[in-house]
């Protein structure tokens, strides 16, 4: 199968914020983050960024792991494997091209690569551009576990910021991540407007989103203020 030199820039899902909420400049800064920033931190890292909000995304696995023919056989990719690369060495054959399009992967390669060029690992960044961000968003409760153990031994910045860690459990598949992208945005959106007395206010925002989002959306929500 022929492959195109370079993919085409799909358009991305809007994220679009409440009109009243819309700020030319975001005061915060967002890192959200999963395991291989391919599903759930690259559906955070659009619809964030498309609603105008400061964000990067991330992963905290040992590699990026991509689903293959069963479970036995995932697909492995280093981080910092470009997308498009991941998408060529999935659509190298007509086979593998329609089984890995039926599957999604392809389509998670793709929107990755209109985003930005690679998987990033959180653990592997400097911490100077870590301790950029205000919030960092967890979409599972061993990366929420992941991402602070990270902070916690770090060695601090001259800055030494604080950082709120927050967890919105969500299940690894793009159905559930589309939705979690959403509720992850109105709780940003909280946060922003709150932005000038976060460490009193994130907690109460954060333990008030949960009671709500728990009356008709079951969600784990965790929260961790560290420094860096």
């Amino acid at each position: 199968m022929t492959v195109p030199t370079r993919l085409p820039r799909p358009m991305t899902p809007p994220g679009v914020a409440p009109q009243e909420n819309i700020k030319k400049d975001s005061k915060l800064s967002f890192g959200v983050v999963c395991s291989s920033n391919i599903n759930r931190s690259m559906e955070g890292h659009v619809v964030l960024g498309n609603a105008g909000l400061r964000v990067e995304s991330y992963g905290t696995g040992t590699q990026v792991r991509l689903p293959g023919r069963s479970a036995m056989e995932p697909r492995i990719f280093k981080f910092g494997t470009p997308y498009e690369e991941m998408y060529k060495s999935m659509s190298a054959t007509q086979d593998d091209a329609a089984f890995f399009a039926r599957n999604g992967v392809l389509q998670l390669c793709r929107r990755g690569a209109a985003v930005k060029r690679a998987p990033q690992r959180w653990q592997d960044m400097d911490s100077y551009d870590i301790g950029r961000h205000d919030i960092a968003i967890a979409f599972e409760e061993r990366i929420f576990d992941a991402v602070v153990e990270d902070l916690q031994v770090r060695e601090p910045t001259e800055d030494f910021s604080p950082i709120h860690v927050i967890c919105l459990d969500t299940k690894d598949n793009p159905h559930e991540a589309a939705l979690q992208g959403r509720v992850a945005l109105e709780l940003c959106w909280l946060l922003e407007a709150n932005a000038d007395d976060l460490i009193v206010k994130a907690p109460e925002i954060v333990e008030a989103f949960q009671q709500e989002r728990m009356t008709h959306t079951p969600i784990k929500v965790l929260y961790q203020l560290c420094y860096l």
